[in-house]
């Protein structure tokens, strides 16, 4: 990363950090309305038992139980967030639940390398509000398996039609709820870096999309 983009990427991460200690609190509260959403872009990985999954900015563990069944006791699961009251709960849901199998590392996921590769990857709402985003799908895309899968669901500005005239209050709330990233735009980095990428859902009025895009694997060619 270049000095100069350096200081304003440090100042996002720590604004996010405080935002989402703060409402690591309240969080529960969306899980439930926010599943849909989630759930149909994770059904949408080719997961099998033993599998490896990371969790990409994984707040409290929302999507630990669902992923979890899908990879079995012979898989495991490594989530990440930078945010400790959210690893803090995320850790206490893995306890409570007895998983031996899944790890949670406080990390920012930009940054963070693993020794092993993942054979998939899921983001739930968290690329968009990262100090860089595109930086984040790159990392994610090098330590993905030739083949694996990425599911995002995030939410966006209303992207057409007459209601786009809310999007200046819409990027303030953004702004002000989960710190956004005003300059990083998921969907476009995320084509940008995968050779495949399909948005399979999209939610009030195009606000919230679940999408899913793949590496590539040269031996299918």
């Amino acid at each position: 990363m270049e000095g100069s983009k350096r200081p304003a990427y440090e100042a996002h991460l720590e604004r996010s950090r405080r935002m989402w200690d703060r409402w690591s609190d309240y969080y529960a509260m969306s899980e439930r309305d926010l599943e849909p959403m989630r759930e149909a872009a994770i059904d949408r990985l080719p997961l099998e038992s033993g599998d490896r999954v990371l969790d990409v900015g994984c707040g409290p563990g929302v999507n630990f139980e669902r992923l979890r069944d899908a990879i079995g006791p012979a898989g495991q699961l490594v989530a990440v967030d930078y945010s400790p009251e959210m690893v803090a709960k995320a850790r206490d849901r893995v306890e409570r639940h007895g998983w031996e199998n899944v790890e949670v590392r406080r990390a920012d996921a930009t940054a963070v390398a693993f020794e092993e590769p993942f054979d998939a990857a899921v983001a739930t709402l968290s690329l968009s509000v990262m100090p860089d985003v595109r930086g984040a799908a790159e990392n994610v895309y090098s330590h993905l398996v030739p083949g694996g899968s990425f599911a995002v669901c995030d939410v966006r500005p209303v992207p057409t039609g007459p209601l786009r005239v809310v999007n200046p209050i819409l990027r303030r709330f953004f702004r002000w709820y989960a710190n956004r990233n005003p300059d990083g735009d998921v969907l476009e980095s995320l084509r940008t870096v995968f050779d495949e990428c399909e948005v399979l859902e999209t939610y009030w009025c195009g606000i919230g999309y679940a999408a899913v895009c793949r590496r590539a694997d040269p031996s299918e060619a």
